[in-house]
């Protein structure tokens, strides 16, 4: 009988399910933690851009976060990245880059970067990019005489970057440079015609001096002495001819173990390197495109590359923010009231393009 009782009595005990976990706090685009993987994001995508410029932070568009387990979350970022003023090869760090000014001819890079972080510890798992000039017409509608992005592979700018680098090596005592790369060039008409280039070289194993001689035998330097530099040059054609030229090189360079030694990715094995340039990269554009879709090798099966359908459009996503506010906007207020901004899209750092 009391083993009777005893089981009326279990049965009639509340039953207790298992409480799903909580999901992730959503994230603003300016929150800390937010900036802190768009810094990280950055940093990845330079450490694995291969031609070009450095790109810095100009706004954090959107922030997904999504639960994998106890803690360990999947962050997803849409960012807006700007050019600055330092090639990929330049040992400068990126918070002493200067973002191109609007009248520059600015170029804006959109990427899409997937993170991990996991008991505590960011990490980035992939990330897809790609960069655009601004249009010709918003830099003349602020800057009529502003020189515009012309063409890498234009007649007049290989010239001048032809010029440049023979004046250059025609009077320098050190090592004999060769061409790496183009990467920018301006073409001005009016009020004067004037040709500007910015291009990346590398040291060979000869001098300036004995490559008079025979420069087909001038090689790069091997990695362990590889000594990368950039130039920049100014052709003005009319009303008179003139050439300026300032060549600067950054010294050895220890490669970092996860990045690829950078003069294996612009002289691939195999190719021709005698002219320097890979013409592949150049062929119409004006800008090198960040054209990157990177993946870390310590991304598991479990943490795909895929990005989910509402990281490809921030503006959706700012347009529903806007919405909102709009809508809690038709409450009454105090006076004096100011709505809190949406969550995202984030602070614009320089400028919008």
């Amino acid at each position: 009988m009391k083993a009777l009782v005893a089981l009326i009595l279990l049965v009639q005990l509340p039953i207790h399910k298992a409480v799903p976990a909580a999901p992730p706090a959503p994230l603003g685009c300016d929150d800390p933690e937010s900036e802190a993987a768009a810094e990280l994001a950055v940093n990845y995508i330079n450490d694995h851009s291969h031609h070009g410029y450095k790109f810095a932070l100009n706004r954090i568009d959107n922030v997904l976060v999504r639960s994998q387990g106890p803690n360990n979350e999947i962050l997803f970022l849409e960012l807006d990245l700007l050019e600055t003023t330092c090639h990929i090869l330049s040992p400068t760090p990126l918070a002493n880059c200067t973002v191109r000014s609007f009248t520059e001819h600015a170029v804006e890079g959109d990427c899409d970067v997937k993170l991990q972080k996991l008991d505590g510890k960011l990490s980035v798992l992939a990330s897809k990019c790609h960069s655009h000039a601004d249009s010709s017409e918003d830099v003349l509608r602020f800057c009529p005489d502003c020189p515009l992005l012309a063409s890498l592979n234009d007649t007049e700018v290989l010239a001048t970057v032809t010029a440049a680098l023979s004046d250059h090596n025609s009077k320098t005592a050190g090592a004999y440079l060769r061409l790496l790369e183009i990467g920018r060039a301006k073409i001005q008409y009016a009020p004067a015609h004037i040709v500007i280039v910015e291009f990346a070289v590398a040291a060979t194993n000869c001098s300036a001096e004995t490559a008079k001689d025979n420069v087909d035998a001038c090689q790069l330097l091997p990695e362990d002495q590889s000594n990368f530099g950039f130039c920049t040059a100014t052709m003005a054609k009319e009303p008179s001819q003139n050439l300026q030229v300032d060549c600067q090189l950054y010294g050895h360079q220890v490669p970092t173990p996860d990045v690829p030694f950078l003069s294996r990715v612009f002289y691939p094995t195999g190719q021709d390197t005698s002219a320097g340039l890979v013409p592949s990269v150049v062929q119409g554009f004006t800008n090198h495109n960040l054209r990157l879709s990177h993946n870390s090798p310590v991304a598991s099966e479990s943490s795909s590359s895929e990005f989910p359908n509402s990281m490809r459009s921030a503006k959706s996503v700012a347009k529903r923010a806007v919405a909102e506010v709009a809508q809690h906007d038709k409450v009454p207020r105090p006076v004096g009231f100011v709505p809190p901004p949406p969550p995202c899209p984030g602070k614009i750092r320089h400028f919008k393009i």
